[in-house]
Order: C-alpha cells, then structure tokens, then sequence
C-alpha cells in the first residue's frame, strides 16, 4: 500500500532554512540560482549584474558560500591513457563554453581563467579560436565574449533527435494537462541534474520557471535523489563523499538522501520540497545502453508532502512503465 507515516518521505528545506534562508530569500537566490557571478570589481561596477548577486541576510560569508555552488563544477580528471595535446585543447575549448550560464553570458577571459581553473594565457588563446570558429562572440566595449548563435543549433539538433524525448515528450505533456501539474524529465551532469524535458500545468502559479536545460543540484532534489538511487553502490560513495567537502550542514543532508534513496527502492519514488510550498516527486529511468534518467511531478501546494505523494505517486509510476515500454517498442528486435 502507500506509505503514510512521517518519515516515509524527506524534505530539504529544513536544510535550506539551515543554511540560513527564509522563504522569499530562497525563491530568490532559485530564481537566480544559475545566475551567481565572481565577486570582482567588473561585476559589481555593473548595473547589468546588480539582480546576480544577493547577500542573504546581509551574511556575505553565507552568499559567497552559496556563489561558490553555483559556478561549474571543475572537469574530473582525465584518464591516464589519453594525454595527446589535441585532446587536452578540446577538452579545455568545452570547459570554456561550460562556464557560461544564465546570468552570467558575458565573461572576461580572467572570469573564465577563474571559473575553469585555466591558465589565463591558455584562455586567451581558446576564446580566440572559439570567436574564430563562431562558437563565442566577443563583446569588444566590454571585453568579454558571450556564447555564438551556433551554440543554440546543437541543443536544438539534440532535444529534435533524442531517443527518450521523442516517446517522452508527448506522454509528459498529457499527465501535465490531465492532472495539472509540473513534470519533468532529466539527467546527470556532474554534480547537477539538467533538464531535457519540463512540462509546467501547476494548479498554482510559482516565482519559478523550469525550461529545458536548466540545472538543479542533485544533493537537494528530488531528481538528483532518484538518480543517486539508481547509481552503483561505490559511485554513489565517491559522488557524496565528493560533495560533502563543500556543503554546510551535511550531517543532515546525508540523512535526508539516504532516506530518499530507501524510499526509491521501497515505492519507487521519493518526495522532497527543497523550495518553500513546492512538492516535488521522482522516479528514476533505466534503460538499456543510455545513460540515468530521472522523471518527475511536482506543484506548489500548501498541502503536506505524504499527502501529495500518496495522491500523485501512482501516476508518475505509470507514466514512467509508459515510457519504457514506448521506448522498447521503438527498439528494433534483436
């Protein structure tokens, strides 16, 4: 049956309250949660970047604390086996176009030294090549580059190809308009979950707008829970262990996620609210030869999370049986 007691399912804003955010302060650190920029003069000479930046609490130890989570995540190491400078300038180029996000689409070549851990001389000579080859665009008043038009036709070729879009999408949307709700598909991306999917019906409407492409903490969400619940037991080890040097208040986070992860194995599903009035719920998917996927329903409500979860679980389940079995009879037999 469906599980009702308290501790069936976790919730991570008591974890953003410790962090020492009330609830106006979190929907606006979310809304500009991608938007986080380097504390240099540039910036905060900028009006343009005023909205990017918001202390909380007048605590700047807190907000540079936080801004630190919001810039990319430095590349994992490569392997031993492949060293060739070819390879190691293409993978510097990629760590260049990574480090531009919303908010912060205009960046200097010390901000991307900053951002990448690169030598300065080496992304000078990167965003070079990369203005040369269209894929950034340099700004010469404020001698910065943003990202090339050419960069949006790669996410376009990709969400119009990709497999589990194609069968996903039009059943996403249905539940969303049948039950009115938020659903969500996504993956992994280091230590955050991107979205390819998201689909938004809520019964009420929300500061916070999830398109396709945005990124979320894995620690916090119900996405990122779920597809930590589908990792290999030492993978899961290392990928927390790797974060729990860099969060506040772990000790309970780690509870939170264990739980998450119990819940998963146990219904197949966990429930978080890390937003004030925002239940989210998420499965993960997965599927022959592709990578963890994670799927999702959420809304804001003021109602209790058991209560949501024991309302919207059945459905995120079948959409989830729905879409594996429309991708495996995609598949060609044999």
């Amino acid at each position: 049956g469906e599980p009702n007691t308290p501790n069936s399912y976790t919730t991570s804003w008591d974890t953003a309250q410790g962090y020492g955010y009330d609830g106006m302060e979190w929907n606006r650190f979310e809304l500009s949660r991608q938007a986080c920029l380097t504390q240099s003069p540039r910036h905060t000479s900028n009006p343009r970047d005023t909205l990017a930046f918001i202390p909380v609490a007048g605590n700047s130890a807190r907000s540079t604390e936080y801004c630190e989570m919001n810039r990319p995540t430095p590349a994992p190491p490569r392997p031993q086996n492949d060293s060739t400078s070819q390879n190691r300038s293409l993978e510097r180029g990629i760590e260049i176009l990574r480090a531009f996000r919303p908010g912060s689409d205009l960046l200097g070549n010390g901000e991307l030294a900053e951002r990448t851990g690169l030598p300065r001389s080496t992304v000078s000579r990167l965003t070079q090549t990369l203005t040369g080859v269209g894929l950034l665009e340099h700004d010469v008043h404020a001698r910065a580059y943003r990202l090339g038009a050419p960069v949006l036709c790669f996410a376009h070729a990709m969400r119009n190809c990709y497999p589990i879009l194609q069968v996903a999408s039009p059943m996403m949307r249905a539940v969303a308009e049948k039950l009115c709700v938020n659903v969500g598909l996504a993956t992994a991306d280091r230590d955050e979950m991107i979205y390819l999917e998201s689909v938004r019906y809520s019964r009420k409407v929300s500061l916070r707008s999830v398109v396709a492409g945005q990124r979320v903490p894995i620690e916090l969400t119900s996405l990122g829970r779920a597809y930590l619940s589908a990792l290999p037991d030492s993978t899961r080890r290392e990928f927390l262990a790797s974060i729990s040097e860099r969060k506040s208040c772990w000790q309970k986070l780690e509870i939170e996620i264990a739980q998450s992860i119990a819940s998963v194995r146990k219904f197949g599903f966990c429930a978080v609210s890390w937003q004030p009035q925002v239940v989210a719920l998420s499965t993960p998917i997965i599927l022959k030869n592709c990578p963890i996927y994670a799927l999702n329903i959420s809304l804001s409500t003021q109602e209790k999370i058991d209560s949501i979860a024991q309302e919207l679980s059945p459905a995120l389940l079948a959409l989830k049986e729905k879409i594996v079995n429309g991708i495996a009879s995609n598949q060609p037999a044999g």
